[in-house]
């Protein structure tokens, strides 16, 4: 760590040792607050990162192990925080598709011939991509096995395709598409 620039921003290299010494209290301190070894350890890393890009806080007369812990103490909060809008956002997730109405299988089939007859116009990979995720419900990790893709390549073609299909519904349904119209007369 002697090769870290000394700039006023930066840490100093000797409070950046004292706080590598310490580094395995740090880790426990944060465990013992969110309960998982692993999250304590990315949120060490994360505060050393921060520790070096805002060492210009750290003032002479406060220990840089004491400002750690202040630094540890906010990363904490920010965890919670962060996974408190997460735990809401799936709680309105879930109302949202408990709220939802299943349609009948003679709308769901005219739905999806109309659906099926746009698919067609889509290029082959979108196509392909909806047929296996969305048609048959094939997992997004397995429908990227077979296209010998990446997870997350197949996840973004699966998202485009579905753009692609939303923009080809409302070009040729119109108004019938932004009111949910399940009377399709637009084939």
């Amino acid at each position: 760590m002697e090769n870290i620039e000394q700039t006023p921003e930066h840490i100093s290299g000797e409070a950046l040792q004292r706080l590598l010494a310490d580094r395995r209290q740090f880790i426990s301190f944060v465990e013992r607050r969110v309960n998982s070894r692993e999250m304590a350890e990315d949120i060490v890393q994360t505060a050393f990162v921060k520790s070096i890009e805002r060492g210009k806080t750290l003032r002479d007369n406060e220990s840089a192990v004491a400002w750690f812990y202040r630094m540890l103490r906010n990363a904490v909060i920010d965890h919670y925080r962060h996974n408190e809008v997460h735990s809401r956002a799936m709680e309105e997730w879930v109302k949202e598709l408990e709220s939802q109405e299943i349609p009948s299988p003679d709308t769901r089939n005219e739905v999806c011939a109309c659906i099926m007859r746009l698919m067609k116009e889509l290029k082959p990979e979108y196509r392909d991509a909806l047929q296996k995720v969305d048609v048959e419900e094939e997992a997004v990790s397995e429908f990227a096995k077979a296209a010998s893709i990446s997870a997350n390549n197949a996840a973004v073609r699966v998202h485009r395709a579905r753009e692609a299909l939303r923009k080809q519904v409302k070009v040729t349904c119109g108004t019938c598409a932004e009111h949910g119209c399940v009377d399709c007369r637009c084939g």
